[in-house]
Order: C-alpha cells, then structure tokens, then sequence
C-alpha cells in the first residue's frame, strides 16, 4: 500500500464528525476525492454507496481494513442510469439468496426477478429472462423461486417504484441475509460482494473503449 495511505482515517463503524475520529467507506471516498467530508459524497451512485456503507458497518474490526484498497475504485461511478441500480441490486440478491436463511429467501427472490425484470424493460429485452447468475440463485431455492414467480407476475413495478423502494429494499435484505447466514466467512463475503458490484458499476459507468485499428500502411 501506498506511504500516503498510512496517514488516512482509519475506518470504524458509522458516520464521522471528522477525520481525526475515523471514516467510514463512504467518508474515506469523500476526502480521497476532494470533496466536502461526507458519507453520501457526489463522486458515488447514491445505492452504490449505500451498500459500501452497510458493508463498511457490517463488517468486522479484524477484516474491515481490507475494504481500504476498494475505497479509490469507487470514486466517479455516478451518473442516473437506472441500469445501474438494477446490476446492483441484482448482484446483491443473487449473492444473498443462495446463503440466506429460509425466510429471507422469498424476498431475496422476489428481488431477483424485479431487477431482471427492470432490466430487460430497459433494454427493449423479452420479458422472464434470468442470466446465468439470476439462474443459478433461484435453482439453489426452488420453493421460494417458485412463489417468488406467483408473486412477481401479480405485480409490476414502476421504474420510480424500482429506484426508489425495490433496489435498496434489495440491497439491504442482501447485506442482512448474508450476515446473518451460517457460513464461515461473512466478511468475505460482503468484501467480494462490494467489489464485484463496483466492477459491475464501472462496466456500466466507463465502458471500455473500442479497440483501435491501425491505419492500412501505403505503399509507393
């Protein structure tokens, strides 16, 4: 790690007056950014950095420090695309799912389906598609899936319904279902679930740039 980072904020739980108390994850981001110290900064997609807050305060003492070197990825994923909020809630559930207890299950299913729904409605895609992940998760609970279908074709969500109550309902069933899940490490659990939901974001927010082709020599 870089010498800078050894004069960071050490990152607690909650939210911080100051540097000089401690940061959270979201607080940490604010001052590598240069912006107004804050655990809702500018430079994050608002759902993105609610799950980067729950992980933070979910997280233990011991393995918190971990989630250091995730802090500057997260930096400039902003932006409306409603896409982003479904890939989010989306990798949550289906990281979730698979590990929860029972009776988080159907939510954590419903949830599955809401965000593959939203995003297939905005991609002009058939509706009922589930990629490989979302296909997965649901076969590893197939009671809840199956009531999870009976319930999701009686409703249909609005995109505001989505961004607003759905997607961070999803996120944080996800991070409570996962830590109060009996597997052995729910700390690298939630680690891997951040960081793969950052590289989701960042997919979507910095798309990588079309390869170049070189220009045709010619020839005298």
């Amino acid at each position: 790690m870089d010498n800078h980072l050894d004069h960071m904020p050490v990152l607690s739980r909650g939210r911080h007056r100051n540097p000089k108390r401690g940061a959270c994850f979201m607080e940490l981001a604010s001052y590598l950014a240069g912006e107004r110290w804050s655990d809702h900064p500018a430079c994050t997609h608002p759902l993105l950095a609610a799950l980067a807050r729950l992980v933070n305060d979910n997280t233990g003492d011991e393995s918190r420090a971990q989630l250091v070197r995730l802090v500057p990825s997260i930096i400039g994923l902003a932006g409306d695309d409603l896409r982003v909020d479904a890939r989010i809630a989306l990798r949550c559930a289906t990281t979730a799912l698979p590990v929860a207890a029972a009776e988080r299950q159907l939510a954590l299913a419903v949830s599955v389906l809401a965000a593959e729904e939203m995003l297939a409605r905005l991609d002009g895609a058939p509706p009922g598609r589930l990629g490989e992940l979302s296909r997965q998760a649901m076969e590893a609970v197939p009671h809840a899936a199956e009531q999870a279908r009976r319930f999701s074709r009686a409703a249909r969500i609005t995109q505001k319904g989505f961004r607003r109550y759905a997607a961070p309902n999803a996120v944080q069933l996800s991070v409570v279902g996962i830590v109060q899940a009996c597997i052995p490490d729910p700390d690298a659990l939630l680690r891997r679930l951040l960081e793969e939901a950052i590289d989701d974001c960042a997919a979507l927010i910095r798309p990588a740039p079309e390869p170049t082709t070189a220009p045709t020599p010619i020839h005298a």
